[in-house]
């Protein structure tokens, strides 16, 4: 092996891709008690080739210079932004929002594959305007571009990805210098919006908001989810139930077990200890996450990472706080451990990118001063 090479493998960040791996695996073992006696094998298959081409795809990535991707980002954004159109005119609903395109057997969320084309652009894109991005028309110009994905997700419509989508735009601007009296600007527009905001929801989901400040308003409708999920975790007590034990779990009081209230089950029958465990690894993720961040060689690859670290960050404490009622249900799922085929596998390609970032680094620290 040359020298080169062996110097690329040093780099590579193991430790961030084992704990991938370990988070994958506590996400199947978890899925198989969540979904036994409902035909497990069948969620466990397509999770498992989800995982599997997930992990195919992080070994091409990190042999793929990242600025490769980065220098083709106008594509890349066109292309987003085309997928979402795609579903507006001929996408499948559910829950509510037409979300989902069907190509021939194959059904999959455009909009998980599309978060990575925008932190990809958005990346490039502060990347070319960074020395005047606190110019005000420099930054409408960052903010128009960052936002025509975002109206295109409200009109399916699917608020949950969206506030997702601005919250890691908002990071990553803020992470490449945004001055923070546009950053107080926003906070008074968004208090001043909130009005607006309220009357342009859907029934069901201002019904959401309802039920986080008092889900016994309507204990055997809206507000069920979030009542079960409760009293599931609270009897898993510290130590759980045992896997495959849990009542509420097994016994079908749980809603939505296997997707956006998969913590309930973590909770119930692995207990306070499982949901310390998967917060550990979390946690371990994000660490890494932001160190590949700091070190990376150009401004590009450094907001890249905080973007997909912030797009995770949002998912884990909307998901494990909706099932605990610190946050109101908005049905986003929980990285790697909830079942669905497009989200991990958006989310290792993800992983992929950040490793490969990991690997082009050449000791640059990049913060918000430099």
């Amino acid at each position: 092996m040359s020298n080169k090479r062996k110097g690329l493998w040093k780099r590579f960040d193991f430790t961030l891709f084992f704990t991938v791996i370990v988070l994958c695996i506590y996400g199947l073992v978890v899925l198989s008690s969540a979904t036994a006696g409902e035909g497990s094998m069948g969620y466990l298959k397509t999770q498992g080739i989800a995982f599997i081409l997930g992990l195919v795809s992080i070994m091409i990535i990190i042999f793929i210079d990242y600025d490769t991707f980065s220098k083709f980002y106008m594509p890349i954004y066109v292309i987003s932004n085309i997928l979402l159109v795609a579903v507006l005119v001929m996408g499948d609903k559910a829950k509510g929002a037409q979300s989902w395109l069907i190509l021939g057997p194959v059904r999959f969320q455009p909009s998980e594959f599309v978060k990575i084309g925008i932190i990809i652009s958005l990346a490039k894109f502060i990347e070319k305007n960074h020395e005047k991005l606190n110019q005000f028309f420099t930054l409408i110009k960052i903010l128009i571009f960052a936002f025509i994905p975002v109206g295109l997700i409200l009109m399916q419509p699917d608020f949950g990805t969206a506030i997702v989508f601005v919250f890691f735009i908002f990071v990553m601007l803020f992470v490449a210098g945004l001055d923070w009296k546009y950053i107080l600007y926003a906070t008074i527009a968004g208090i001043v919006s909130l009005p607006i905001l309220w009357f342009s929801l859907d029934p069901y989901q201002k019904n959401r908001i309802f039920d986080f400040l008092d889900p016994t308003r309507d204990a055997m409708g809206s507000g069920y989810q979030v009542i079960q999920s409760e009293i599931a975790i609270g009897s898993g007590k510290v130590f759980g139930m045992g896997l495959y034990n849990g009542n509420y779990t097994q016994f079908g009081f749980l809603p939505e077990k296997h997707t956006d209230f998969i913590f309930s089950v973590i909770g119930e029958e692995l207990g306070l200890i499982g949901g310390l465990l998967l917060i550990v690894l979390y946690f371990l993720l994000l660490f890494r996450l932001i160190k590949i961040a700091r070190n990376s060689k150009d401004i590009c690859g450094s907001v890249m990472v905080v973007g997909i670290a912030a797009m995770m960050l949002f998912h884990i404490l909307e998901n494990i706080g909706m099932t605990m009622r610190l946050m109101p249900v908005t049905g986003i799922p929980l990285p790697f451990i909830s079942y669905g085929g497009t989200f991990m596998l958006s989310n290792m390609i993800c992983i992929g990118l950040a490793l490969s970032v990991g690997m082009k680094r050449e000791g640059l620290s990049f913060s918000r001063d430099a």
